[in-house]
């Protein structure tokens, strides 16, 4: 049995939907539970009792990671640990932590924890576009944004889950931390065009002031320190390209998806077609 926390988010989601295909008994923590195959057994807190395999979502244990491998010790088996591209940087050079993320801390817990273990780490999510672009783009045409220039090489969650998939799956992958991206160097404004393309509508990209950027994002709720830090990345990367690499490809033995087979996937989220 598979213990997957995070459950029903970006990748604990497909994830669950695949170790299900094949054949593996799952017991999931998930907040939305009605997302779920109906054989997944779902529960309100980690239960590792019969588990041999746990993937551990950092935002959905933050703190807890400690107790939750203590308690695992003589039953777990395996750990995946979904960790980030950016887990050796700075703390203050890390966004996500100030929406709850605590990568450094739990990648350092699992690979510690003597337990056979693969930790994930993937660059910039295709479905951040969700919380950044989305309640705009189904009110109009125009994107209202922080530098246009900025470039991401972001990654599906479909490409993340079936990685995951093969950590549990595959003894090759363990003890390594494979950085996993998407097949390409994208900007932001190439990024909301592809999103524009996948609804057959003509998306325009404006960008605006960082300060003015930054206002707008923590008056949408984004925790004032997660703006900043954004920001702060993208500028950095305007003008170089984006980190690319072939793990997905090596892993899966097939290309990474590209953004464009992403939006395709996810237009409804973004509301209206043409």
């Amino acid at each position: 049995m598979i213990l997957v926390t995070g459950a029903s988010g970006t990748v604990g989601r497909p994830l669950v939907e695949l170790l299900v295909s094949a054949g593996l008994k799952v017991r999931a923590v998930a907040r939305n539970p009605s997302a779920l195959p109906r054989s997944v057994e779902v529960v309100d807190r980690p239960v590792l009792e019969g588990v041999t395999g746990l993937f551990v979502n950092p935002r959905a244990v933050g703190d807890d990671i400690d107790g939750l491998l203590a308690e695992g010790e003589g039953v777990l088996k395996r750990v995946v640990v979904l960790s980030a591209v950016n887990v050796d940087d700075a703390l203050d050079t890390q966004p996500s932590r100030w929406r709850g993320d605590r990568n450094t801390e739990v990648e350092r817990a699992v690979t510690a924890s003597g337990l056979d273990w693969v930790a994930l780490r993937p660059t910039t999510f295709a479905a951040n576009s969700f919380g950044l672009w989305a309640e705009q783009i189904q009110h109009g045409d125009t994107v209202r944004g922080s530098y246009a220039e900025a470039t991401w090489s972001p990654i599906h969650e479909l490409d993340l889950a079936e990685v995951a998939l093969h950590a549990f799956l595959d003894d090759g992958l363990l003890g390594t931390r494979p950085v996993l991206t998407g097949p390409e160097s994208l900007t932001q404004r190439e990024m909301v065009s592809a999103i524009g393309h996948a609804m057959g509508r003509e998306l325009t990209y404006l960008e605006m002031a960082p300060e003015v950027a930054r206002a707008a994002l923590v008056g949408r709720g984004f925790p004032a320190g997660f703006a900043a830090g954004l920001l702060s990345l993208q500028a950095r990367s305007v003008g170089v390209p984006a980190l690319i690499t072939n793990e997905v490809r090596r892993v899966l033995g097939r290309p990474a998806l590209t953004f464009a087979r992403w939006a395709s996937d996810n237009a409804h989220v973004f509301g209206r077609a043409a």
